[in-house]
């Protein structure tokens, strides 16, 4: 009887593993890799599946959720040999379990990989201006530069979110410079520009006056002339009118020579006693 309850209970056990081999539950959100002796045979999906006990084996269980995936901090140089950090978030998802499994050694590992030199390379090809005006085009770029080299992992990348794109702590301080530098430089050229404006509008002022002195002279030489002619015509030839007219004016300038307040020394001509004869006439 102990043999052959021994029998009976190593049978049940056979059983009961062969059952459990044969029959496999799926849960929702992953797909099972199969594979029979050694070789792929056939994914399973969500639910119940059958299999043969003994001959096949579950090797890989996948998930078919959405993968979120942190593409690390990374030095990147721009084409201008500036250094910027960059970091992204990547969203994936399997659609082809075979390929995940088969196509290459750690599919996680890889698009974070990818992901990381397709990031590098974008931004290698930018201008450091550009690169940190340009968040969606490189967010654009990166993703249609992934897709295309995870279809053979059974794989699409649906998106990809750069998180943060800055420069190093030593180029922000050397671009803060640099804008005051530029500052600096604008306003010493503004300050040339009204210096210049100032001074053209200095030289265009003493034109001007200089222009207005000369019409002035001008004026003043005709109205000269004119007088002149009036008074040559009024004398005539008779020189008794015009020696009083000098001597008139001449008296006037000593009488104010005289009293003024800086003078204090007033001198004669010599020849006085000549002209006071000339003002008041000669009898020949």
């Amino acid at each position: 009887m102990s043999v052959s309850l021994i029998v009976a209970l190593l049978l049940l056990v056979f059983i009961v593993v062969t059952v459990a081999k044969g029959v496999r539950l799926v849960p929702q959100g992953q797909e099972w890799i199969v594979e029979r002796l050694g070789k792929y045979r056939t994914t399973l999906k969500p639910g119940l599946n059958f299999l043969i006990p003994y001959m096949d084996q579950v090797s890989y269980r996948l998930s078919t959720k959405d993968l979120i995936l942190d593409v690390q901090q990374q030095e990147v140089i721009t084409r201008d040999n500036a250094v910027i950090l960059a970091n992204a978030l990547c969203f994936a998802k399997i659609v082809d379990p075979a390929k995940a499994a088969y196509g290459v050694e750690d599919y996680a590992q890889a698009i974070t990989s990818l992901a990381m030199t397709s990031l590098r390379a974008i931004i290698g090809e930018m201008e450091l201006d550009q690169a940190l005006s340009s968040r969606d085009e490189i967010k654009a770029r990166l993703r249609v530069s992934m897709a295309e080299q995870t279809v053979d992992w059974g794989i699409t990348v649906k998106a990809v979110e750069v998180q943060e794109l800055k420069p190093t702590p030593s180029m922000q301080a050397a671009m803060e410079m640099q804008a005051a530098a530029e500052r600096e430089r604008k306003a010493v050229v503004t300050r040339a520009e009204g210096a210049k404006q100032a001074a053209i509008l200095e030289a265009d002022a003493r034109l001007e006056a200089a222009k207005r002195d000369g019409v002035a002279q001008v004026t003043l030489a005709q109205a000269s002339a004119a007088a002149l002619s009036k008074i040559s015509e009024a004398v005539g030839s008779e020189p008794t009118p015009v020696l009083y007219l000098l001597g008139e004016r001449y008296i006037n300038a000593m009488e104010k020579l005289a009293t003024s307040d800086n003078a204090k020394t007033v001198v004669l001509p010599a020849d006085i006693q000549q002209t006071l004869r000339g003002l008041l006439g000669t009898k020949s």
